[in-house]
């Protein structure tokens, strides 16, 4: 592979700020103004296409190519003969109409068992939606303004095709679109949730492309929930001279049973000794607690239940300590993926004016429903 950007390369990143910010209040050099974008819950990755060969980096610059071999094969046909992209990989509902994202599909999608990597292949393909340039040919791109980069990229990728069946899953490369208007971004960001995007992402137009550092903006989804307080997992760092608590586990009601809804960490080190210790009297035996019946389920199970395994936990002590529930917090969090919270929710503070009982899923916002497909084809150029 000979291109004018070779890999590894760390890709551009964000600071997350409040709100959709003001574009006038935004320059670069001679360039002010910031263009908008969705932001995709997906899989941060790098494209590098040199004829045949194509290479599929992540994040942190870890080989993604084995586990996506419908998106290599998109790439050899989609993608013009030399090109470095960076983008989001992606997986689209298939029993869900309109579609929308689905993060835990995608992560079932890195396997060890070539066999497995082939059948998920066809069965949940992943597409690709590109937002950024960095070499098109013998040019790199990476210190030319993003306005210049955006303008060449939509030229790059204007043969690609629309998604045209919205009960299909969306596969394939796509463009994202961008707007330089704060109010369009800012509708952007309340209607594409639906679709299951979490927010959106500024870029000044006049920034030149900073590996690994944060040029860009990103506006996420907050918001809180009252949850009740399920369990307790110690932290890593844990002594029996000094125990410090590393993670919350909590839950929520639905139909009468308590369900797991994810957890809250990220607590200052007094603050897990302090919390571990004010935590001990709701210990209680297993057999005592809700979630009893799924005491010593060491695999994988789509209800995401505490202490079980996945390929992502591989290894990692999972298990818990069971507390009564009967205390109940405030928590915020971004959004939801399914039945639980899509990131580690945030500890913001006890509740004891809540019955337990009372902290259900109807409390939760649910976003307007959206279709990925109008998202993805309204990037076409």
């Amino acid at each position: 592979m000979d291109l004018p950007v070779q890999p590894p390369v760390q890709p551009m990143l964000a600071t997350s700020v409040a709100g959709i910010p003001d574009p006038q209040r935004h320059s670069v050099g001679d360039v002010p103004g910031l263009s908008f974008e969705p932001k995709w819950d997906g899989f941060r990755c790098l494209v590098f296409k040199d004829g045949d060969e194509v290479e599929l980096t992540s994040r942190g610059s870890k080989p993604l190519t084995r586990y996506f071999p419908e998106v290599v094969q998109a790439a050899r046909a989609q993608l013009p003969e030399r090109v470095v992209l960076d983008g989001e990989l992606f997986c689209s509902s298939r029993d869900q109409v309109p579609p929308r994202l689905e993060f835990e599909t995608l992560q079932e999608r890195i396997h060890p068992a070539a066999s497995r990597v082939a059948m998920l292949s066809g069965l949940t393909p992943a597409g690709f939606v590109a937002f950024d340039l960095l070499a098109l040919g013998d040019t790199s791109y990476v210190e030319r303004p993003f306005a210049e980069r955006r303008a060449a990229l939509e030229q790059a990728l204007a043969g690609l095709p629309g998604v045209s069946d919205p009960t299909e899953p969306a596969t394939g490369f796509h463009l994202t679109r961008t707007t330089t208007d704060p109010a369009e971004a800012e509708r952007w960001f309340h209607q594409f949730e639906g679709a299951g995007l979490d927010g959106v992402v500024a870029k000044p137009l006049g920034a030149a492309y900073s590996p690994g550092k944060r040029t860009m903006l990103k506006i996420k989804h907050r918001r809180t929930a009252d949850v009740v307080l399920a369990g307790l997992r110690e932290h890593k760092t844990s002594t029996p001279e000094r125990p410090l608590l590393g993670s919350l586990l909590l839950g929520l009601y639905a139909e009468g049973a308590l369900q797991h809804v994810g957890v809250a960490a990220s607590f200052t080190e007094q603050r897990r000794a302090a919390l571990w210790q004010e935590l001990q009297p709701l210990v209680c035996g297993i057999d005592e607690h809700p979630w009893s019946a799924w005491a010593g389920d060491a695999v994988a199970n789509p209800e995401r239940v505490p202490g079980t395994q996945s390929r992502w936990s591989a290894g990692k002590d999972l298990s818990f300590t069971p507390l009564r529930p009967e205390r109940v917090l405030e928590v915020g969090y971004d959004h939801m993926e399914g039945r639980r919270f899509r990131h580690t929710a945030q500890f913001k503070r006890w509740r004891d004016d809540r019955d337990p009982t009372s902290c259900t899923y109807e409390q939760l916002e649910e976003p307007v429903g959206y279709d990925l497909t109008d998202v993805l084809t309204g990037g076409t150029p």
